[in-house]
């Protein structure tokens, strides 16, 4: 679990960052599986015409890292290895144009969606990467104190305000 470092919610759980990466490991063995199952349908519509070995195996790694983000208690080192999956994705995808740079359409439709995954990623592992792993101790309250010795101001004062103190 993390931890929210910003002064106004110290030491507080971050679920949300927490539950998005818990989201995205979801998506990823969904996407997995497609890639998977669909291999070679997938392979083709993105220039990879015989290379669909190459789509199951990634969405293999989709699958593994989907499952340690969600086994883990501690996310961050395997949304990190999605961001790097993006960009294998995204080489991969700029290879399949140079082959067939007829599928403009279908290469550049995979791109957009790799691009879209890959801000996310970026964001949810920077945002964990940014978060303490042990809760800190809440900010401290002073408002109640009053600044004196025993609490109160000496014998030759006078105490105008809160904050205004006169000595006589």
């Amino acid at each position: 679990m993390r931890y929210k470092t910003n002064l106004s919610q110290r030491g507080q759980a971050d679920t949300a960052t927490y539950r998005f990466a818990q989201g995205l490991g979801i998506f990823s063995i969904m996407l997995g599986l497609i890639e998977l199952i669909w291999g070679r349908w997938v392979g083709r519509s993105l220039g990879l015409d015989g290379k669909e070995h190459i789509v199951r195996f990634y969405g293999g790694r989709e699958i593994l890292t989907g499952i340690a983000i969600l086994a883990s208690k501690d996310p961050t080192p395997w949304m990190w290895g999605r961001v790097a999956g993006d960009a294998l994705d995204i080489g991969t995808l700029a290879y399949g144009y140079k082959r067939d740079p007829d599928d403009v359409p279908g290469i550049t439709t995979a791109l957009v969606a790799v691009a879209g995954a890959t801000a996310a990623d970026i964001y949810c592992a920077a945002k964990l990467s940014g978060e303490s792993k042990v809760p800190l101790p809440p900010v401290k309250d002073y408002s109640d104190r009053s600044g004196f010795p025993n609490g109160r101001p000496p014998a030759n004062t006078v105490v105008l305000s809160d904050t205004v103190v006169v000595s006589l």
